[in-house]
């Protein structure tokens, strides 16, 4: 798959004119896919769903594959935020072969990326965050095929676990299966109350498989996560809340995105803060808890060595005995 890597269009998938005729996820009758228009935050001015040409990441002709999953960098005072768009609208964000491959390529681009501080997983799709498995394509692979698919999942999901910023996932929807484990593997997760989440697998005849088996229990806890996985639960906003799977959870708005501005107030607290020091405290934090403290010690050590010599280290000194704001530039 080629993409044409350029800063265009005013959504994702961004198409050029109106529309464009295109299959859906599994061959079906052509369907038309509109442009929308801008959205924007009250009071702020900043757009919360419409993009300019300045923002998005690609400009595809028909005969590519359709924009599944696209990149958003949000400009001006919101300088630093990265959004990750989901937009298979015909599948539910389900993982198929081009979603996935997509979505390799974008959390790819950003590993190496110092420019970026903060990364917000979202849907463009309305109700769902991520429905799972595409149980379309996995009803065509052998058990070979299924198992190396099912492979390039659990390492897609630890490819964004990797990621050396802070990440967030917005749930405004279901996020089933391994729409779950993407969120998990994310940093941070907002929901709506109304999001529907569940790792269903054992409901299907299977166990997670993407990272959801390991990554439940180290956010919730062992016994409650084998509850969870065993019964196939499906459990709300406020309930994941409570269970501590999320966050933050708010009631859903009107616009269907309430996680999505929940998660971009919670990146926002992130942005000012010292773009290496924050780094390095997700470093030390995630290689130190898969380990003994005194090993847990010597990683904190090492991370915080690393920003001494920094010029924000000095700036942030500097800011705290001038009695001002400190302005970070990642360095």
């Amino acid at each position: 798959m080629t993409f044409l890597r350029r800063l265009a269009g005013p959504r994702c998938p961004s198409w050029r004119g109106l529309g464009v005729i295109l299959l859906d996820s599994h061959g079906a009758t052509p369907g038309l896919i509109p442009r929308v228009g801008v959205t924007q935050l009250p009071g702020g001015g900043r757009p919360l769903t419409g993009y300019t040409r300045t923002h998005t990441r690609r400009q595809h002709t028909e005969a590519t594959d359709p924009v599944e999953v696209d990149l958003k960098r949000l400009d001006g005072e919101d300088a630093g935020i990265v959004e990750v768009l989901m937009c298979r609208h015909k599948a539910r964000n389900a993982l198929g072969h081009v979603f996935v491959s997509q979505m390799r390529e974008l959390v790819s681009s950003l590993s190496h990326d110092s420019a970026v501080r903060v990364v917000v997983f979202r849907s463009l799709v309305p109700g769902v965050f991520c429905a799972g498995a595409d149980l379309k394509e996995r009803a065509l692979m052998d058990n070979a095929e299924s198992d190396l698919f099912v492979h390039s999942l659990r390492s897609l999901m630890t490819q964004i676990a990797s990621l050396p910023m802070p990440t967030i996932a917005a749930v405004d929807g279901f996020a089933l299966g391994g729409g779950l484990e993407l969120a998990l593997a994310c940093d941070l997760r907002a929901a709506a109350y109304s999001a529907q989440m569940g790792l269903i697998e054992t409901t299907r005849g299977l166990l997670p498989g993407a990272g959801g088996s390991q990554r439940l229990p180290r956010v919730v806890g062992l016994s409650l996560a084998k509850e969870l996985i065993f019964t196939g639960r499906r459990v709300g906003g406020q309930a994941a809340l409570e269970l501590g799977l999320v966050n933050r959870a708010t009631e859903q708005n009107q616009t269907g995105d309430a996680a999505y501005r929940e998660a971009l107030s919670l990146a926002r607290e992130i942005l000012p803060q010292a773009p290496v020091a924050v780094r390095m405290a997700k470093e030390a934090m995630n290689r130190g808890f898969e380990v003994d403290i005194t090993s847990a010690m010597a990683i904190e050590r090492m991370c915080y060595a690393r920003v001494i010599p920094t010029r924000d280290r000095r700036e942030g000194m500097a800011a705290f005995i001038e009695k001002r704001p400190p302005q970070y530039i990642g360095e």
